[in-house]
């Protein structure tokens, strides 16, 4: 484990010099105490100088959200992990990323992981996840990065199959690299290691959420809306991510922030515009 001192000006972090080692940033969506982020802190200790910058409270749901109207600040913590460094943030997860490779790190880190987030982010959840969202600014920085999520809400969850998931899959990563500007979205069953019936590469299913409002009371007798909805899949492949995970198969689907309609391309020129 790496031992070294940081030390801030007001915020820089700086490691050894040995470049061999892997500089890894750690953050997530359900705050810098969460379990699971500490679940995947521990699993990535083993691979290299390990820095955490997450929230400071839950930001689930922020999506691709960057602070701009408010003030953003960074906290030192004291970690009970052997990490280089850890910081909360007061912003959004993206927030939690650029702080970190601009004003934290040394240098731009080797690989940002992100989660491990308590609930799904398959299918169309990846447009809303702050999970995905920190991994993506990652892609868009040219830095490989993984999100991890765990399809269990409790705040009890049991992430040790996730742990071992995230150790095999950091470790092909740091072994292989990754084509510039992708990231991964890995989601794992809930259950136990023995439970798992592996890992298989998937394209994200087609589906939607219907969405429903319901309509509450506050303790002044003023309405108020909370939203609900029914997830719907619509995509009948076997080689999806929702597939995979309904047969508690780890899914792993490579993803980008090109969001260009390429096949529509053509069609559009058509228009004589």
């Amino acid at each position: 484990m790496s031992t070294d001192i940081c030390l801030h000006t007001p915020y820089v972090c700086r490691m050894n010099n040995d470049q061999k080692r892997p500089l890894i940033l750690v953050t997530n969506d359900d705050g810098v105490f969460s379990k699971g982020i500490l679940a995947l802190t521990e699993a990535v200790l083993p691979f290299g100088d390990v820095v955490v910058v997450a929230p400071d409270k839950p930001q689930s749901g922020m999506g691709h959200a960057v602070t701009i109207n408010n003030l953003l600040r960074l906290h030192p913590l004291k970690y009970d992990l052997p990490v280089s460094a850890a910081y909360s943030c007061s912003g959004t997860p993206v927030d939690c990323v650029k702080l970190a490779i601009y004003k934290v790190m040394h240098r731009k880190p080797d690989l940002v992981v992100s989660g491990i987030n308590h609930g799904s982010n398959s299918s169309i959840n990846v447009i809303y996840s702050g999970t995905m969202s920190a991994a993506m600014e990652g892609a868009v920085e040219g830095i490989p990065a993984i999100g991890f999520s765990l399809l269990d809400h409790s705040s009890d969850a049991d992430f040790e199959a996730s742990k071992q998931v995230v150790h095999k899959i950091v470790k092909a990563t740091l072994e292989n690299g990754m084509p510039e500007g992708i990231c991964l979205n890995v989601n794992i069953p809930k259950g136990s290691p023995s439970t798992i019936q592996g890992i298989r590469i998937c394209h994200q299913a087609k589906g939607y959420w219907e969405d429903n409002f319901d309509v509450r009371t506050d303790p002044h007798g003023k309405p108020y809306y909370w939203l609900t909805g029914e997830f719907k899949l619509m995509d009948e492949g076997l080689d999806t991510d929702e597939i995979a995970l309904a047969n508690n198969v780890v899914s792993v689907v490579p993803v980008h922030f090109d969001l260009t309609a390429y096949r529509t391309m053509d069609q559009l020129k058509k228009w004589n515009l």
